[in-house]
């Protein structure tokens, strides 16, 4: 995916070169704390470095929509949050998007804006008909961020990660944001 542009953000793949930004994120438990799959706190910037790699390797053979991408502030390049969008276990029909921003970033409305610029491109994408999202049941951010888009909740389930979540889900159409994301022109 060429990079998305929107007033204030670019969303791109991620680069070796963004491990402190990444680690300003994933390394950080407030943050780790809300993710599902669960997943512990990044420690150190080799180990970070590491996730970088994996993803990067991994991104190449994915399908679009699927993928994973950093979250760059256009004013100043730094890195504020990452996007996925991948598949739920354990039947892998339905495709979930996440969103994660560092803790300085928060409540400034860049994951609405990254999200919505996402979503809004991958139902540009073959078969893309629906994107889910999933929440712990006290993610009240979350739940926030997911209605602001236009996702509507669709209930509670125990079905992906082996936990209870809130799952929201979002369709062509729905979209209640305008991101003013520039999509890349695929002729160039």
């Amino acid at each position: 995916m060429a990079p998305l542009v929107t007033d204030r953000l670019q969303i791109r793949s991620w680069t070796m070169s963004d491990t402190r930004d990444a680690l300003a994120i994933y390394g950080v438990a407030d943050v780790t704390g809300w993710l599902t799959p669960s997943t512990d706190r990044i420690g150190d910037e080799a180990a970070m470095r590491s996730v970088l790699a994996a993803w990067s390797e991994a991104q190449v053979n994915l399908v679009p929509p699927r993928g994973r991408w950093a979250i760059e502030r256009g004013a100043d390049g730094v890195v504020v949050g990452g996007l996925a969008i991948r598949l739920l276990p354990p039947y892998e029909q339905d495709l979930e998007i996440s969103f994660q921003l560092r803790p300085d970033a928060q409540g400034q409305g860049y994951a609405l804006e990254a999200a919505a610029a996402l979503i809004l491109w991958a139902f540009t994408q073959d078969d893309t008909e629906e994107l889910f999202a999933v929440a712990r049941p006290d993610n009240a951010r979350a739940f926030a961020t997911a209605r602001r888009l236009g996702m509507q909740w669709v209930g509670e389930t125990d079905k992906y990660y082996d936990r209870t979540l809130q799952v929201y889900r979002i369709r062509p159409g729905d979209l209640a944001v305008d991101p003013m994301v520039k999509l890349p022109d695929d002729d160039v």
